[in-house]
């Protein structure tokens, strides 16, 4: 789930809270941003009281994904597949607040564009490096930042509803180029031909179904009776295919607003990589 307020930990064992927490959202779904003291003039966006529509994303949320990736590195290196997806019905995620970048300083916007990608990268880096694969469970609209978090993931899967899409809509929609690494995954990651990237960064309402998977921008649609389980089903053929892994149970966690399904070596594995830890 990403930015919709749950906060639960359905997992056997326990997950610390870290020294930073994160505001959650009030009764009326909005986040209140943790207030910093400092010197000087006040920095418009950190502070900011907003609701986040669309299940769109601001620096906080951010910030729980952050959390979550890491923990799964140090806390449960068992994990071997995660799978992001909302809780939100029809909708993935919309990408970030605009809003809040409407209402924030440019100093802030920089970072918190290179603060997203940042959380991107370290998805990709625990795939290469840790082993996690990572499959985006896209049930819903998939747009802007929203389709950037999903191309960071090993695995892209669209809800074929007839309605939702994945797309990039910056430049027709708000004259921008999307800011966290959107059209170079497309591109250099996805391999997406050019001239369909070109096109696909101008269509506003997104491309969805049978074309999104001929231009190579997801790898799967699949129709809402057979989503859940073919999410389950790829998760596990990822789990699978990733180093180290043996086949144990799966368990699902949910930790700060990030659901992820949880595919886990058996303790064989485990055990293989605390000896090689001691023997460094």
């Amino acid at each position: 789930m990403l930015g919709d307020g749950h906060t639960r930990l359905c997992a056997e064992a326990a997950v610390r809270h870290p020294p930073f927490e994160v505001p959650p959202l009030d009764p009326r779904g909005r986040r209140r941003g943790r207030q910093v003291e400092h010197e000087g003039p006040a920095v418009r966006g950190a502070n900011s009281e907003l609701e986040l529509k669309s299940n769109s994303y601001d620096l906080s949320v951010d910030i729980e994904l952050a959390d979550a990736i890491q923990r799964l590195r140090f806390e449960h290196p068992g994990v071997k597949c995660c799978v992001i997806t909302s809780a939100h019905d029809k909708i993935f995620c919309a990408g970030a607040n605009i809003y809040m970048l409407a209402a924030s300083t440019h100093p802030f916007k920089v970072n918190f564009c290179k603060y997203t990608n940042e959380t991107r990268l370290a998805i990709e880096d625990a795939s290469q490096n840790s082993g996690i694969r990572f499959l985006a469970a896209c049930n819903g609209a998939t747009a802007g930042g929203g389709y950037e978090l999903a191309l960071a993931c090993d695995d892209i899967v669209l809800i074929d509803d007839g309605s939702s899409t994945v797309a990039l809509p910056e430049v027709p929609l708000l004259g921008v180029l999307p800011g966290t690494g959107g059209l170079t995954r497309v591109v250099d990651k996805r391999k997406v031909r050019r001239d369909l990237a070109d096109a696909f960064s101008t269509l506003a309402e997104g491309v969805k179904g049978k074309r999104a998977v001929e231009w190579g921008l997801v790898d799967a649609v699949v129709p809402r009776s057979k989503f859940a389980d073919t999410v389950a089903q790829r998760a596990r053929d990822l789990a699978a295919k990733a180093p180290g892994w043996r086949a144990a149970p799966a368990s699902s966690w949910t930790h700060r607003g990030v659901q992820a399904r949880l595919a886990e070596r058996g303790r064989e594995g485990a055990a293989r990589g605390a000896d090689c830890a001691r023997a460094h």
